[in-house]
């Protein structure tokens, strides 16, 4: 059966600059031989709602219509991968806003927005604060590996997606009782992330009630106290 907009599916790829230069995987070999392995991240494909822009558009478009086990290779312009290049988006900084000097190509944060510095000239900093591959074509080759058809596999599956971790779920009728990780009581990712997690089970599910569970056991506190 073709894939369809609102379906869960997993899909492994592989993205890199129409250079060739590899800048996001699902592939842990591919990772650690471009020297982006994150020991934080999950490796082995992501679980995607087609069509909700969990991916970027022109790869979420291509699977519209294909099956399981279809593979490719996609090249996508700008304006439907990471956006158009704004140059007004490049602005004169002076180094004083900065905690330490800046330094040609390091990341930085002002005023909540990230960017890169691409210039230092006296007293004044260049930083871009287009987006991250803005105005750059990219090409994805992707393997589309499963389409997730039980509740308890898309609600994981989103979880994954979201903080890059799995949680135990249990299904009881259209309830979920998603159980946390006492560790990510101050995880950014997680407080940002949680109620959008939320929000696309229930709206992409059978699920009409989420709970999210903290659980502590003895020998976990005891654990953590002889850390």
């Amino acid at each position: 059966m073709s894939i369809e907009k609102g379906d869960f599916i997993r899909v492994s790829y592989t993205g890199k600059t129409d250079e060739g230069r590899v800048f996001d995987t699902t592939d842990e070999d591919v990772a650690r031989a471009n020297n982006i392995y994150n020991e934080n991240g999950r490796y082995g494909g992501d679980v995607i709602i087609v069509g909700a822009k969990h991916t970027v558009e022109g790869l979420d478009e291509v699977f519209v219509g294909k099956e399981v086990g279809d593979t490719g290779s996609e090249t996508i312009p700008p304006e439907k991968a990471f956006g158009i290049r704004n140059p007004e988006l490049i602005e004169s900084i002076p180094i004083t806003r900065f905690k330490e000097r800046p330094q040609l190509g390091m990341p930085v944060e002002l005023d909540g927005r990230p960017g890169v510095v691409i210039k230092v000239i006296g007293r004044m900093t260049q930083v871009d604060f287009n987006r991250y591959l803005a105005g750059q074509t990219v090409i994805y080759d992707y393997e589309i590996k499963e389409k997730i058809d039980d509740a308890q596999g898309k609600i994981k599956g989103l979880i994954g997606l979201f903080i890059g971790k799995e949680l135990p779920v249990q299904i009881n009728d259209s309830s979920a009782v998603i159980e946390t990780d006492p560790e990510l009581t101050y995880n950014q990712r997680w407080l940002m992330s949680k109620r959008q997690i939320a929000r696309e089970i229930l709206k992409s599910t059978e699920i009409t009630e989420i709970s999210y569970v903290e659980k502590y056991t003895r020998d976990m506190l005891e654990e953590k106290a002889v850390e």
